[in-house]
């Protein structure tokens, strides 16, 4: 299996062997993020067929990213398998790890 990792200013935010890859984007589980890094924004976005999503700013140890990982709370039927998940971008990198 291969492991993922989501890492900001040297701290992995996000662990997972059973992200969903959409898009070239690795969508974490919500039990595999550490929900003490992210802070809710109001910044929402529409994708025609994954549906609005909701965004986050990522902080650790006082260094921040403004709406670096989203997630679909409410995604359209063709995109169900990412409901709740995480996904990031910015500067969190995504990185396979062993």
């Amino acid at each position: 299996m291969s492991m993922y990792e989501a890492v900001f200013n040297g701290q992995v935010i996000a662990r997972s062997d059973a992200t969903v890859v959409v898009e070239g984007n690795h969508y974490f589980p919500p039990e595999a993020v550490q929900p003490e890094f992210l802070q809710r924004t109001r910044m929402k976005s529409l994708c025609p067929w994954k549906g609005v999503a909701s965004y986050y700013t990522v902080e650790v140890n006082g260094v921040r990213d403004t709406n670096a990982a989203w997630t679909y709370r409410h995604p359209s039927p063709l995109a169900h398998r990412i409901k709740n998940h995480i996904a990031f971008w910015g500067s969190v990198r995504v990185v396979h790890s062993e």
